[in-house]
């Protein structure tokens, strides 16, 4: 066995004995009233030896709580605007191609009604009997086609 334990100190140790110094209380501070839930509960508890230690109860501390990640991530937020700002574009382009072909139909049809209001400007002064008396005018009457000869 160990002399320490033995219940006897060996010479070469010297012994020291401390005295306890005595606790001064300080003079009571003002009583504050306390709301009755924030007063923390006090226990006791006896010690093998018999001694009882009492003192306030320590919460267990919680931990802090983690940064609260958001449901969706920023990459997938700029993918989904950058998909939107496409489809934006690409509306416009459809509006745009769409505004073409529209512009492009209505000056074919322009084209058209011009052919048709000249041709029939055209066609009037042909086959108008009267209005101006410049050329010559043949009534041909009978005729008769003979061996590529004309006689009328």
């Amino acid at each position: 066995m160990y002399p320490e334990h033995s219940g006897h100190l060996p010479a070469e140790r010297a012994v020291t004995v401390h005295q306890p110094t005595p606790i001064t209380h300080p003079q009571a501070a003002p009583l504050v009233p306390v709301q009755p839930g924030a007063v923390p509960s006090v226990a006791s508890v006896v010690l093998p030896d018999g001694r009882v230690v009492t003192g306030y109860a320590i919460n267990p501390v919680q931990p802090e709580p983690l940064a609260v990640k958001p449901a969706v991530s920023r990459a997938a937020v700029n993918v989904a605007l950058g998909g939107v700002g496409f489809l934006a574009v690409c509306g416009g382009l459809l509006l745009l191609t769409s505004f073409i072909a529209a512009l492009t139909a209505f000056i074919a049809q322009l084209i058209t009604l011009a052919a048709v209001i000249f041709g029939g400007w055209v066609a009037v002064q042909i086959f108008s009997a009267g209005g101006h008396s410049g050329g010559n005018t043949f009534h041909i009457r009978k005729a008769v086609f003979k061996r590529n000869h004309f006689n009328g």
